[in-house]
């Protein structure tokens, strides 16, 4: 099975438990990682896309270094403002969420994709209040949304980095959520 791994950052890959496997470094955000995952794709053809990486939780079910699998993400921020309410847009084609079937034994979880990650106490209430996600990422999406258009199957493998809250580095631990994300990406691969 030829498996392409798509992280935003070399921080967040060991390389050494992935021999086999093509790892592709997309830089973070939507914008990089959609040009580099369609240029690898437009050139290469893989069985499986694993999208691996950290993320923070908006949910108190997921404590910091939980691995998880995203079934549902969505551009959260593709739309309009309306006064205080936010709209997609109905007249077009866009698709702004992506559902995939579970392929883990991972707990399931939804996410949003974001530009700019929450931090702020009204934003942060707001975003759960619209689209009641477990968690965010700046990358997920737009994989999900690549893959789809070529066809491959891909699976988002998400470990807990934070909570989402005002930006307080001291609450996070990297090294843990990295740490167990890797862990269980190699199970994950040793299954196929």
């Amino acid at each position: 099975m030829k498996i392409l791994l798509v992280v935003a950052t070399h921080q967040e890959v060991v390389n050494d438990k992935f021999k086999d496997c093509k790892i592709l470094i997309t830089g973070m955000g939507m914008v990089n990682t959609s040009i580099q995952v369609t240029n690898e794709l437009s050139q290469n053809k893989y069985n499986l896309v694993i999208n691996m990486g950290v993320a923070g939780s908006f949910s108190q079910d997921y404590i910091i270094g939980d691995v998880v699998e995203v079934v549902e993400d969505n551009f959260s921020e593709f739309g309009f403002e309306n006064g205080d309410d936010f709209g997609l847009f109905s007249d077009s084609e866009i698709v702004t969420k992506y559902i995939v079937e579970g392929k883990t034994t991972l707990q399931k979880v939804k996410g949003i994709t974001v530009n700019t990650v929450h931090g702020n106490d009204q934003s942060i209430d707001k975003i759960v209040n619209r689209l009641n996600a477990d968690l965010e990422s700046m990358e997920g999406a737009a994989v999900f949304k690549v893959c789809s258009k070529f066809g491959v199957s891909c699976v988002q493998i998400r470990a807990i980095s934070n909570i989402v809250e005002k930006r307080n580095k001291a609450n996070w631990n990297m090294p843990l959520a990295i740490h167990n994300l890797n862990n269980q990406v190699a199970k994950i691969i040793m299954g196929l």
